[in-house]
């Protein structure tokens, strides 16, 4: 990663361009614990710089026919699938995703959501009738201005996609602050925007930290709106924050997703919950961490986790194979172990893994795939969000009593269910606070919003819903039809 070390420019208004004052923060591979590049931390004078280029260039950018803002998107995309492998590169030194479910998931669902974008917005309707009862009354959907965009580190391009593609298909200009812990893959994109011809000032990047960057672009008075994945503590910040210049906020943050396993469930259902829980070494918002089992199937469930966490490799993310890398951080693997600790402190019953590191590893940040049963709601491990390879288990009598405690939680972002009694799944659905339930392991279909309701936030990510996101409607009446014909 030679060609990476020396990351220390932003991309501001079509350039990279050296900080108004040198800051340099090391990103470190979590395999080694070793530094592989140094960035620079951005501050205002920067914030202010991109912000300012973003802002001059939203008059004319919001103004381009939408058939040639999907030319650049196509032609990103075009550039992106080139680039597919140094993207997945750039996030298996930063953040630790093993090499093959880099290139194949971690890189590619930037291609996926850029595809599916492209798609859904062929189809989008800038002005739409608001209906038969009144015919001259319409709707109309523009970009909101200069929107900020903060990621994460946990999936690098799904979230940097999932934002830039749609701002920018919306007719906004952006500034994106990736995480400073896994910056990399960010800069990658921004050589793809740059070398796919966006004109400039459409996409900017200054690297830099919350506190910093991250605060300065929530009370900017020129940002129109922030989009903000993260944790739920961060989003209730950027929110007070971006009160007093009343710009949109749309958050994507935490989850404690349940996964309710009826004794009906497929046979391979608690192996693919398991493996939901360990996969991106449990560095997922939408994990499924606790397992609901119906009580006559409770103790086989405990025995196929034991068995899955015992057959799931840990390794570095360098090597290839279908294994689990690191966490991202000494400070994720300190909060992580003291969760597992307070599992066994406060009486759940400790099935496999636990504290420490994994057998024969003496450096990186690897944590032992973990499972806990008996684990009751009033535990910690139950109710925080531990991201990492760490699996709850608790028993249940009845439908009603699972639905509780699935709902006993703050967040609600993805809910679970596996049953074959096609009534049971359809009723479950509609009671599970959540704004995603996923039964019998199948996908969301394809366009389909990612998004929570409580402290996972409001955000709607994905497909229409996504375009729509970074748009304000416009209730229009008196329209003159043929006029616009």
């Amino acid at each position: 990663m030679a060609d990476l070390a020396d990351k220390r420019k932003f991309h501001i208004d079509g350039e990279w361009v050296d900080p108004v004052r040198p800051n340099d923060l090391e990103v470190i591979d979590p395999s080694t614990e070793e530094a592989v590049a140094v960035i620079s931390v951005g501050d205002q004078a920067d914030t202010d710089r991109a912000v300012a280029a973003a802002k001059a260039a939203f008059p004319s950018w919001s103004q381009t026919a939408p058939e040639e803002r999907l030319k650049h998107v196509e032609k990103i995309l075009e550039v992106y699938k080139r680039r597919n492998d140094d993207v997945a590169a750039a996030m298996t030194h930063e953040m630790g995703a093993p090499t093959d479910m880099s290139v194949e998931d971690q890189a590619g669902s930037g291609s996926y959501h850029i595809e599916t974008f492209i798609k859904s917005f062929k189809d989008f309707e800038f002005i739409r009738p608001l209906g038969d009862h009144a015919p001259t009354s319409m709707v109309a959907w523009e970009p909101i201005g200069v929107v900020g965009l903060i990621t994460p580190w946990n999936w690098p391009m799904n979230q940097v996609t999932l934002k830039v593609i749609p701002a920018i298909l919306a007719g906004n200009t952006v500034v994106l602050k990736p995480s400073e812990i896994a910056p990399l893959s960010s800069m990658v994109f921004a050589e793809i925007l740059d070398e796919a011809g966006l004109p400039k000032g459409v996409f900017n990047l200054v690297n830099g930290d919350g506190p910093g960057v991250g605060t300065q672009l929530s009370v900017h008075p020129d940002v129109d709106m922030i989009s903000f994945t993260g944790s739920t503590r961060a989003g209730i910040a950027i929110t007070k924050a971006a009160a007093d210049t009343v710009k949109k906020v749309a958050l994507e943050l935490g989850g404690k997703g349940a996964n309710l396993v009826f004794a009906d469930a497929d046979d391979k259902a608690v192996v693919r919950g398991v493996r939901h829980v360990f996969y991106n070494s449990g560095q997922s918002c939408n994990a499924p961490t606790r397992m609901l089992v119906e009580r006559s199937a409770y103790e086989q469930a405990i025995e196929t986790a034991r068995r899955v966490a015992e057959e799931t490799r840990v390794a570095s993310a360098h090597e290839p194979g279908k294994h689990i890398g690191p966490v991202v951080s000494k400070q994720q693997w300190d909060k992580i172990q003291d969760l597992i600790q307070k599992g066994i402190d406060e009486g759940a019953r400790l099935v496999a893994g636990g504290p420490g590191l994994p057998e024969g590893v003496n450096r990186g940040y690897f944590v032992r795939p973990t499972v806990f049963a008996d684990v009751i709601p009033d535990m910690a491990i139950f109710r925080q969000e531990i991201f990492g390879p760490v699996l709850s288990i608790t028993p249940f009598d009845s439908e009603e009593e699972a639905v509780e405690m699935a709902n006993d939680t703050v967040y609600g972002l993805t809910n679970y269910v596996q049953t074959q009694d096609g009534a049971r799944r359809n009723r479950l659905a509609r009671q599970l606070k959540s704004g995603m339930v996923e039964m019998n392991g199948v996908s969301r279909g394809r366009g389909s919003a990612f998004g929570g309701v409580k402290a996972s936030g409001r955000a709607r990510e994905g497909g229409v819903w996504g375009i729509e996101e970074f748009m304000d409607s416009k209730q229009i009446s008196g329209w003159h039809k043929e006029a616009a014909e």
